[in-house]
C-alpha cells in the first residue's frame, strides 16, 4: 500500500484544523481529547486509502463529522462515531477494537452504520433494516447516516454515470424522506437539489436558469414587499429578522409535474420569513399571532392558505405560522412567522429540541414513530423488500390529526382508513373491527379518515382479519399486523399462486421458463418469484392477458423460424434459475442501452407504472439478461429498484421512433363553448394524423374536463400537439397524465 505524500498529509491536517474551529468552543477538554483520539486512530487506519476522486479517504469522515456537529448539532459521542464510521467496513480493524478503545456506545453506533456483506441484490434493503434496528435504540445512527449520505452527494461528481444515477435515485427515495421526518429541513433540501441535479440535469439546469433570469425582478419585489412590514414591526417594538428564501428547484419541478403548469404559473416560488426574538414576558405563540395580524393588516390573506403549525406542530417538531398574502404587482407571496427557537428546530431538527429543553413532546412523537418501526422489525425473517415498501409508507405520507371518542388526539399518516386507526389503538381492536362511527355517521372499515375526525371503532367478537384489508390499509403498523395473522398461511398462498401462474403460462401457449417468470415479475413491479406466487395466491394479482407480456408482438417470420428451429433446446433447459447457459443477447450493463425501433435481437418493454414514450428521459431495469424494462427517470418504482437492485439499472437512450406509437393520456381543462370538441379532434386527427383510442369530455357549470387516449410516436410530436391545443380559445390547461389506469 502506498502511503500519502507530505503534501497530502498537510492537506489532511488542514481539513482537520478547519473542523476543530467549528467545535473547539462547544466542548470541554475531555471531549475534545476523545475526538482527537478518534481522528488519529481513523487517520492511521485509513492511511494510503483514497476515494474515487483520488483524495485521501480520511477527508470523508472529517467532513461527515463536521456536518454532524455543525448542521445537526450532535455531541461528542456522535462526532467520534462519525469519524470512525467507515473503519470497520474499510480496514482490518474489528468492532471489538472500536469498543475497547472508545466504549460500547460508540461501537454500537458504528455497528449500525456498517454495511452488511453478502448478496448484492438485497444488501441495501438488509442494511436499512439493520440500521433501523439500531435506530429503535439510538436515533443517532440514522442522523450520522444522513450526514454520510449528504457528503457523498456533495462529492458525487467523481463517480461513474451509472453510480451517480443509482445514488441520486436512492437518496430521493429514502434519505430525503428520512431527513424530513427527523426535522432536518436544510439537509433535506440540499439532498433534494443534489439528487435532482444528477438525476435530471436538463430540467435542473433549465429551472436554475429561469430562477437566475428573474433575480433582479424578484429582488425588487422583495424589497417593495418587506419595507412596510419592517416599518410596522419596528413601530410595534418587535425585534426580528425579515429575510426571503426561494423555493428549491426540485420543489418547483415537482409542482410543475403534479399541477401540469409552467414555471411562470407557480406563485409560491418566493417566501418571506420573519424570525422573532421573543420578549420574555409574553408567550411565543401570542407574539407570532400578533405578527400575523400585522402582516394581514398590510396585505390581504388568501383564506385557504393559512397554516397553523404552532398549535398543532408537525410530527417532526416543526412549528411556524404560514400565510399567503396578495403582495405588490398582484403577486401572491408566502410569509412564514416563527421565533428563533422554532427557526433553529426547523433547520436542525432533533438535536435542537435538547438545546431548548423542548424534548418531552417531540420525544413522544418520535417514540410513536419508532414504535411503528419496532412493530415491523419484530419478524427477523420478513422479506427485506416488503419491509422497505411498508417503511416508506411511514416516511412519505403527510400527517393528519384525529380524535378518539374521549377526545384524545392521535397523529396518523394521511390516507389512513378506519382499519389503520383501529390497529393504531390496539391489535385486538383492529382484528375485531367491522366499521366505525365518524362524527356519528356509520362508515365501513375502508373509509378514509379526514383531518379532525372523531372516530368510534365498532367491533364484533366473530370478526377476523381479512386479506383484502391490505388493499386499503396505508399505515405500516396495520399492514404488519394483518400480515402476521396470515403468516401461517403464507406457504399455502405461495403454492396456490405457483399453480395458477403455471396454468396461466401454459394457457398462453408459451413455455414455462425462468425467463418468462422474470418477465411477469418485472411486469407487476415485484422483486422475486415468491412474491409473484404469493400475490397471485392471495388474489391481489389477476393474470389477465399475460400473452401480451410473454409473447413478442413484432416477431418476424425469420426470427420466429430461428427460435422454433434452433432455440427449442435452450428454452427447455431455461427453467433453471441460473438463467441461460450461453445467453446470446446478454446486455452489457456498463454500456448505454440503445432503444431502436423494431428491435428484435434484444427485448425491451415500457413500464406500466410510468408509461414512458420515445423522447422521455429514461433508464432501464434488467429484468433478465436479455430483457430491459424502460422507466422514466423520475419513476417511483425505478427509485425503489435503484435502492434495492442498483446493479441492474442501465442508462438508456432513444433513437428515432417514427413508426411505432405508444398510448398516452392527456388531460384538457377549460371553459366550454360550442364547437370546442370538434376543434380539438380536428387538430389531433386531421392536422397531426394522430390516432385516438378514446375521447371523453364532461362539462359542469360551463367548465369542461376532457381526457384523451392517443397513440403518439414520441415526445416531440406530443409537445407539438400540446402547444397547438393550448392555442384553442377556452382551453386553460393541457397536461400529460402518467398513469393510463387511474
Amino acid at each position: 500500500m502506498q502511503h500519502f505524500t507530505q503534501a497530502e498529509i498537510r492537506y489532511i491536517e488542514d481539513c482537520y484544523e478547519d473542523f476543530l474551529k467549528e467545535i473547539r468552543n462547544k466542548f470541554d477538554q475531555e471531549r475534545l481529547a476523545r475526538i482527537e483520539k478518534a481522528f488519529r486512530f481513523a487517520n492511521a487506519a485509513h492511511d494510503g486509502i483514497r476515494r474515487k476522486s483520488g483524495e485521501p479517504y480520511i477527508i470523508h469522515p472529517i467532513a461527515v463529522a463536521k456536518i454532524v456537529a455543525k448542521d445537526i448539532g450532535l455531541g461528542a459521542t456522535s462526532i467520534v462515531a462519525a469519524i470512525l464510521h467507515d473503519v470497520v467496513e474499510d480496514t482490518e480493524y474489528r468492532l471489538s477494537d472500536i469498543e475497547n478503545m472508545f466504549g460500547k456506545k460508540v461501537a454500537h453506533i458504528v455497528d449500525g452504520l456498517t454495511k452488511l456483506s453478502g448478496d448484492i441484490d438485497t444488501s441495501q434493503a438488509l442494511t436499512l433494516k439493520k440500521m433501523l434496528m439500531t435506530l429503535s435504540e439510538d436515533v443517532r445512527v440514522i442522523l450520522i447516516k444522513i450526514a454520510d449520505r449528504l457528503h457523498n452527494m456533495q462529492t458525487l461528481e467523481s463517480m461513474p454515470a451509472n453510480k451517480k444515477l443509482k445514488i441520486a435515485g436512492e437518496t430521493l427515495y429514502l434519505y430525503v424522506p428520512l431527513a424530513y421526518r427527523l426535522g432536518l429541513y436544510n439537509i433535506k433540501t440540499e439532498l433534494e437539489e443534489l439528487s435532482f441535479k444528477y438525476k435530471q440535469p436538463e430540467e435542473y439546469n433549465q429551472i436554475m436558469y429561469l430562477l437566475h433570469n428573474q433575480e433582479e425582478k424578484r429582488n425588487y419585489l422583495v424589497n417593495e414587499f418587506i419595507k412596510p412590514i419592517k416599518e410596522k414591526l419596528a413601530e410595534e417594538k418587535f425585534e426580528c429578522e425579515v429575510t426571503h428564501r426561494l423555493k428549491s428547484s426540485y420543489s418547483i419541478w415537482q409542482k410543475m409535474q403534479k399541477k401540469g403548469v409552467s414555471f411562470n404559473e407557480i406563485y409560491d416560488i418566493l417566501a418571506i420569513r420573519i424570525v422573532i426574538k421573543p420578549k420574555p414576558d409574553i408567550s411565543e405563540k401570542r407574539q407570532c399571532f400578533d405578527v400575523l395580524s400585522i402582516v394581514t393588516d398590510i396585505y390581504k390573506p388568501k383564506p385557504d392558505r393559512i397554516r397553523d403549525w404552532i398549535n398543532l406542530p408537525k410530527v417532526n417538531g416543526y412549528e411556524s405560522l404560514h400565510v399567503t398574502v396578495m403582495g405588490p404587482q398582484g403577486k401572491w407571496v408566502e410569509v412564514q412567522i416563527r421565533t428563533e427557537r422554532m427557526d433553529e428546530i426547523a433547520s436542525r431538527g432533533f438535536a435542537s429540541h435538547h438545546r431548548y429543553k423542548d424534548i418531552t413532546t417531540f420525544e413522544h412523537e418520535l417514540e410513536t414513530w419508532i414504535e411503528r418501526i419496532r412493530d415491523q422489525l419484530k419478524n427477523p425473517d420478513s422479506d427485506a423488500f416488503e419491509f422497505l415498501d411498508d417503511f416508506k409508507l411511514n416516511l412519505v405520507s403527510a400527517d393528519i390529526n384525529v380524535f378518539t371518542p374521549k377526545g384524545d388526539m392521535l397523529t396518523m399518516p394521511q390516507g389512513s382508513t378506519v382499519i389503520d386507526f383501529a390497529y393504531e389503538i390496539h391489535s385486538d381492536l383492529g382484528n375485531k373491527c367491522i366499521g366505525a362511527k365518524i362524527n356519528n355517521k356509520l362508515v365501513p372499515v375502508s373509509h378514509v379518515l379526514q383531518n379532525g375526525d372523531q372516530i368510534e371503532v365498532l367491533t364484533s367478537k366473530n370478526q377476523t382479519p381479512k386479506l383484502e384489508w391490505l388493499k386499503f390499509t396505508t399505515s405500516a403498523k396495520a399492514r404488519a399486523k394483518i400480515k402476521d395473522t396470515f403468516k401461517l398461511e403464507k406457504n399455502q398462498h405461495i403454492e396456490n399462486g405457483r399453480i395458477l401462474v403455471e396454468e396461466a403460462i401454459q394457457k398462453a401457449g408459451v413455455q414455462l421458463t425462468w425467463n418468462n417468470l422474470k418477465k411477469l415479475i418485472a411486469h407487476y413491479n415485484l422483486n422475486n418469484k415468491e412474491q409473484l406466487y404469493s400475490q397471485v395466491g392471495m388474489g391481489f394479482i389477476e393474470l389477465n392477458n399475460i400473452e401480451e407480456v410473454l409473447v413478442k408482438k413484432s416477431e418476424s417470420k425469420l426470427v420466429k423460424y430461428w427460435n422454433i428451429t434452433f432455440g427449442r433446446r435452450k428454452e427447455e433447459n431455461h427453467i433453471s434459475e441460473d438463467g441461460d447457459k450461453n445467453p446470446k443477447n446478454k446486455i452489457d450493463r456498463k454500456k448505454t442501452f440503445v432503444l431502436k425501433e423494431n428491435q428484435d435481437n434484444v427485448t425491451f418493454s415500457m413500464a406500466k407504472c410510468c408509461n414512458p414514450i420515445p423522447g422521455d428521459e429514461v433508464m432501464g431495469f434488467l429484468s433478465s439478461d436479455d430483457l430491459v424494462i424502460i422507466h422514466k427517470t423520475e419513476c417511483e418504482v425505478l427509485a425503489k429498484y435503484m435502492l434495492n437492485q442498483g446493479e441492474k439499472i442501465v442508462s438508456a437512450e432513444w433513437t428515432k421512433f417514427k413508426k411505432q406509437s405508444y398510448l398516452t393520456r392527456l388531460l384538457l381543462e377549460g371553459f366550454d363553448r360550442m364547437g370546442i370538441v370538434s376543434q380539438v379532434t380536428n387538430i389531433i386527427s386531421n392536422e397531426n394524423n394522430i390516432n385516438m383510442r378514446s375521447v371523453q369530455f364532461d362539462t359542469n357549470d360551463g367548465i369542461f374536463r376532457g381526457e384523451l387516449f392517443l397513440y403518439i410516436h414520441n415526445t416531440e410530436d406530443l409537445n407539438n400537439l400540446i402547444a397547438q391545443l393550448k392555442k384553442i380559445k377556452g382551453i386553460e390547461n393541457v397536461s400529460r397524465i402518467k398513469s393510463l389506469n387511474d
